[in-house]
């Protein structure tokens, strides 16, 4: 029997991509794409060079976690979350062989068929959704510098911008850490911060939170804000608490997205 190297990369490649989509959608996730394909490419690669000649033993157990660790890191990134959406992924892996046993002979067609209805099911019974939990995608740039973060699509969250009464995105420490060096004390005391001008272009928008006496916020109308994809002039707030704490998402979006 004949097998094509470059047919089997490519039908790993779409059962993969197909599976890590799936992932991000039944963990709340945004669907990222480009980080998807970047891991279904991998799986693809190796899937092909288990085939070739001297390269079998690699179709063993302990390589096929190996390479569905990377797949995870590189699809998922490394942390706490990270970590949980990766053993989702291992677990519609081994739940997709069965799947496409019981549709046929288990062939390359029958998986990408199972995998294709998998996503499915993932996009139809769970939009964008982690319970009631629902994130975007997004990218802040100011100076040169970049960051990449998940929001919770939060309507409890009502911050808006004094000037101009539109909605606040707000991030914690980190981002303000890696944007502007902000430290946690200058977030916590943000008009000593502001007086001090060591930063050009902060301003300060006050909040209430329940349980919590009413204070001020550090924010910042960045150079380039997108949320899941679209370009958006919202500020974006600092605040010197840790967001999300493990969970899905370093933000709060509020209804700005």
């Amino acid at each position: 029997m004949k097998v094509y190297v470059d047919l089997v990369a490519l039908l790993n490649f779409l059962v993969d991509f197909l599976l890590i989509l799936g992932t991000n959608r039944l963990s709340g996730y945004p669907l990222t794409a480009k980080r998807a394909a970047l891991a279904a490419a991998l799986g693809g690669a190796y899937a092909a060079v288990c085939i070739l000649p001297g390269f079998l033993f690699m179709a063993n157990t302990l390589w096929r976690m190996v390479s569905l660790v990377l797949m995870s890191m590189i699809a998922f990134g490394w942390n706490k979350s990270a970590i949980q959406r990766g053993a989702m992924f291992v677990f519609l892996s081994m739940a997709l062989g069965g799947i496409a046993n019981g549709l046929g002979d288990g062939s390359f067609w029958h998986l990408v068929r199972a995998a294709a209805g998998m996503y499915l099911i993932c996009m139809i019974g769970f939009p964008g959704k982690a319970g009631n939990a629902e994130c975007v995608n997004v990218i802040i740039q100011h100076g040169g510098k970049t960051v990449q973060l998940t929001a919770l699509k939060d309507t409890g969250n009502t911050l808006r911008d004094p000037l101009t009464g539109k909605a606040v995105l707000v991030t914690d420490a980190a981002a303000g850490a890696k944007l502007l060096s902000l430290t946690v004390d200058e977030l916590a005391h943000p008009i000593e911060t502001i007086a001090s001008g060591k930063y050009v272009g902060l301003r300060l928008v006050p909040y209430s939170a329940v349980g919590q006496p009413a204070g001020m916020l550090l924010a910042l109308k960045v150079d380039s804000l997108t949320v899941n994809g679209k370009k958006s002039d919202q500020l974006v707030a600092f605040a010197p608490q840790t967001i999300g704490q493990g969970k899905p998402y370093q933000a709060l979006a509020g209804g700005m997205a």
